[in-house]
């Protein structure tokens, strides 16, 4: 329903301030924000209070904040890890993507009978690692500048960038309702050159802006020209026939302060102007990007599931499953001493916001009903919240393991 404009305003003011609320909340009780975030959708939507239905124009803000997710991504990305992340980590990384994949799209169409492209975005919606749950966990642990964490870290960079043109890919086939080869060809032809043609575009544009900073005498030259840059990208990205967050994540690759490409293709620029960059678009971002996820959560209608179906209940179960044996087998195949690659397979299996991203696209092609969706957002909920006290629990047996093998030898102590 289409809302007045005080009524958009309180609506938002309502979005806003419980987003902010229950992602404290998330914080306080050591869980990621984006689940605090999706919460409070679920509380205003139909599921619950049913206070707000979000109308276009408050979708349109959540496209806003997907795009700016997708250009946090390509903000955080360190493109110099893709080039030191070695074998080992890309080999995680396409295992920890091919296998979720295939073993989603085979569940979702073979065992349940689901259409093709429905079970495509199954798949592409269990490829998602998030990156920033791990570390964090990591960083609890104290093992942030471990062997396995430089792994895991290596391999979560090429499994967004891989993520991202899968998105890319199923995007195009919901827009056409088809699955095309030569169209899909066609577009990762584009992708490949945008990629090249909009860092250099972009890191040419920010030594202009670095140049007007010394001139200007009005501040909020950054944060308004870095915006203009995205939503730009992000327009170019839509009329080549790519989603628009393609151009987000793009924008943000060539704005980070670890942006490489070899040969020097790229003009260098002032780390701390880079820095200033970032400093000035996070709160941008960061208002924005809660609007998403609670546009999702008021998207889902839980009471309209039929909990005693069985399809509900196995289609889940299955899911999880794949979530989560699909990454720990893309690890199992490195050289590695086993718990190693049990540790680095457990801290791929969170899916976060990216996992998010495709479920919401999903929904919105309207190719994934409100049952499969609301399955997607339990799958993506559980491993978010599970794989990081599985990731805890198994360290600490870990530590208790080594600890009781070393007992028997008095003589030999470990200091840490």
């Amino acid at each position: 329903m289409d809302s007045t404009a005080h009524t958009f305003f309180l609506h938002l003011l309502i979005i806003l301030v419980t987003a902010r609320l229950f992602a404290e909340a998330a914080g306080w009780a050591r869980l990621p924000s984006v689940v605090g975030e999706l919460l409070a959708g679920i509380v205003l939507g139909p599921t619950a209070l049913n206070w707000i239905e979000p109308d276009r124009v408050i979708r349109m803000l959540a496209e806003i904040g997907i795009i700016l997710l997708l250009f946090e991504a390509g903000l955080d990305t360190d493109s110099r890890q893709l080039v030191r992340a070695g074998a080992k980590a890309a080999a995680v990384a396409v295992g920890g993507f091919v296998w979720p994949f295939g073993l989603g799209f085979a569940v979702a169409y073979y065992g349940f009978g689901r259409p093709l492209l429905e079970s495509l975005f199954i798949g592409g919606t269990l490829t998602a690692t998030s990156i920033g749950i791990t570390l964090r966990v990591l960083a609890d642990l104290h093992r942030q500048q471990s062997h396995e964490a430089r792994l895991v870290l290596g391999a979560a960079v090429i499994d967004d960038v891989l993520g991202v043109v899968l998105l890319a890919l199923l995007y195009q086939f919901a827009l056409e309702d088809a699955v095309s080869l030569a169209n899909a060809g066609r577009l990762l032809g584009f992708i490949a050159l945008f990629f090249l043609l909009a860092p250099v575009v972009a890191r040419g544009l920010s030594l202009i802006i670095q140049r007007m900073e010394r001139y200007t005498r009005i501040p909020g030259l950054i944060p308004t020209a870095v915006v203009s840059l995205v939503l730009g990208l992000a327009w170019l990205s839509k009329e080549a026939g790519a989603p628009e967050l393609l151009g987000g994540f793009a924008a943000g690759l060539a704005l980070s302060s670890r942006f490489y490409l070899p040969f020097d293709l790229t003009p260098r620029t002032d780390p701390a102007f880079t820095g200033r960059i970032e400093a000035q678009t996070r709160p941008i971002v960061h208002l924005f990007v809660p609007i998403f996820f609670v546009v999702v959560g008021l998207s889902l209608d839980l009471r309209a599931i039929d909990w005693h179906s069985p399809f509900v209940w196995e289609l889940s179960l299955a899911l999880i499953g794949v979530a989560l044996v699909g990454k720990l087998l893309g690890a199992v195949f490195i050289r590695e001493p086993w718990p190693t690659r049990f540790a680095v397979g457990l801290a791929m299996v969170p899916r976060g916001e990216v996992g998010l991203v495709f479920a919401e696209l999903g929904r919105s092609s309207e190719l994934l009903n409100n049952e499969v969706y609301a399955v997607l957002i339990m799958v993506i909920a559980l491993t978010t919240l599970g794989a990081p006290l599985l990731l805890k629990g198994y360290f600490h047996w870990l530590g208790r393991r080594s600890g009781e093998a070393a007992a028997p030898g008095p003589v030999k102590t470990t200091r840490r």
